[in-house]
């Protein structure tokens, strides 16, 4: 008994600062909130009709300008005042191409695409992403500013070395 009491304190300031570790860490970082379909919420079709309030960026599975191999899309609001911002990230220049864009995520994902928020640590919104499949991170930049780093590509069956 008297083993557990020496142990108690040290134990119990090793979780805390666990806890307020992982809680400073993710102060530099966003977070998608994944928007159900309803009247009151926002839809792919909404952002596509005002798509002139809007910059809106693309990733793709490769290094030129294809529009039928987007991986998602992203929509920079250009009424507020943040900014997102990513190295791999093409911009759209016209709803045509974003119509194409947007029936291409399935076939070249092979999953269904959904629409999320992008949210700072704060919560304050910063855009919307539109993709269907891996994981987006989102790197606080400055105050006004969110990295998005490139879409995860789908891993196709029969990559890598077979198991013997």
């Amino acid at each position: 008994m008297e083993k557990m009491k020496k142990y108690r304190f040290p134990s119990v300031f090793l979780i805390a600062l666990i806890i307020f570790g992982c809680a400073s860490w993710q102060q530099n970082y966003g977070t998608l909130r994944r928007l159900p379909g309803g009247q009151n919420q926002v839809t792919i079709q909404d952002l596509i009709d005002k798509w002139e309030n809007y910059d809106i960026y693309y990733s793709d599975k490769y290094d030129g300008f294809d529009p039928r191999s987007p991986l998602g899309l992203m929509f920079d609001p250009k009424n507020n005042q943040t900014a997102l911002v990513g190295d791999r990230w093409k911009k759209v220049e016209n709803q045509e191409t974003l119509i194409e864009m947007t029936r291409w995520i399935y076939p070249t994902t092979q999953y269904e695409p959904w629409l999320s928020e992008i949210l700072g640590p704060d919560g304050r919104l910063y855009g919307y992403l539109y993709y269907s499949y891996g994981f987006a991170t989102l790197k606080v930049v400055d105050d006004h500013t969110m990295y998005v780093f490139n879409l995860d590509e789908p891993i196709e069956e029969g990559d890598g070395d077979p198991l013997n």
